[in-house]
């Protein structure tokens, strides 16, 4: 079967996350009429559709887009770091330490619409920092072998802490903490927004700039280097890039999983290698995938909504499961 050109594939992507988007906003717990959640777009219908649209539904899409594109850029770049196809964002032990962040916030009391987030990133960061001084080696060459070992050690280990910590925890704390692990897009708003994506945006466009230099390090770290790479600047840049947006999207809406492993192998699957174009197509792919969990993940047994994790696990492992099928099998 022959691919579709790149322009075509892309216009395909953007095209699919326009519905998906437009799915999202016109589906919820609290049924509203399709001529209404379009006059709520525009401001002009009924003063409760165009609330619920303009302060519930858009901003949660918005950011699941956002969060779904981070998480798949990442991935994306991670796993061409490491020469693994099985990295994500969580595989570094960003995930542990930032829900030991968080659920230490919440051992302490703090409570906040904005603390929980702060705890969290700084929990990420905070692994961040101690798997690369791991994994850094004589001459301060980043080995992306020792820092895959070093991601598993500190999540291992932040896990561990996690579960004791929850272990000595009241019931209500127990409950709060596990429904945040599980990942959730609501109650953020458009603040919230605006921060992930201006904070998000430097660090994707980094990875951009080191899409060449991605391909190259795929051949492998000598021939990259003969090539013309400059390996260990790109691994260090790589690396705080991809790192820092796992942090702000685990700070954002908590830990999901499966996002940042299946979207660029289905990228890869269906357009090649090439970090030009995955890049981005990953991020609009990403984006699209979490919005139509998220939309699932609140309708399927509305008006309970279960957590977007949850869904994202559950289609995920086949989708995964079928891909790598497909790829061993070409």
């Amino acid at each position: 079967m022959k691919r579709p050109t790149a322009t075509a594939f892309f216009a395909g992507l953007v095209a699919a996350a326009l519905a998906a988007l437009a799915l999202g906003v016109a589906l919820g717990a609290a049924p509203i009429a399709p001529r209404e959640v379009l006059l709520g777009l525009l401001r002009r219908g009924d003063p409760t559709a165009t609330a619920i649209v303009w302060s519930l539904r858009l901003p949660r899409v918005a950011l699941g887009f956002i969060v779904g594109g981070v998480l798949a850029v990442s991935g994306a770049a991670l796993q061409a770091l490491v020469r693994n196809p099985l990295a994500d964002p969580y595989l570094l032990g960003l995930s542990g330490g930032a829900g030991l962040g968080a659920v230490l916030a919440l051992a302490a009391g703090v409570v906040s619409a904005w603390a929980l987030p702060a705890a969290a990133f700084l929990g990420a960061l905070a692994a961040m920092l101690v798997v690369y001084r791991l994994a850094v080696v004589a001459g301060g060459a980043l080995d992306s072998r020792i820092l895959l070992l070093a991601g598993v050690v500190v999540g291992a280990f932040a896990g561990a802490l996690l579960s004791g910590v929850l272990a000595v925890s009241e019931a209500s704390q127990v409950k709060t903490a596990t429904l945040w692990l599980m990942g959730g897009l609501g109650g953020v708003g458009w603040p919230g927004v605006v921060a992930l994506a201006v904070y998000s945006a430097p660090a994707i466009a980094v990875l951009v700039a080191e899409a060449r230099a991605l391909n190259l390090l795929a051949l492998g770290e000598e021939p990259a280097q003969h090539l013309g790479a400059d390996v260990a600047r790109t691994k260090r840049r790589v690396y705080v890039a991809a790192s820092l947006l796992a942090a702000a999207s685990v700070a954002a809406a908590g830990m999901i999983g499966f996002v940042g492993l299946v979207v660029p192998h289905a990228v890869r699957l269906l357009r090649g290698h090439d970090h030009r174009f995955l890049l981005p197509a990953a991020f609009v792919l990403g984006g699209t995938f979490l919005v139509l969990a998220d939309t699932l993940a609140r309708t399927v047994f509305a008006p309970l909504e279960l957590p977007v994790g949850v869904v994202t696990a559950v289609v995920g492992v086949p989708i995964f499961a079928v891909l790598r099928r497909r790829w061993t099998s070409r």
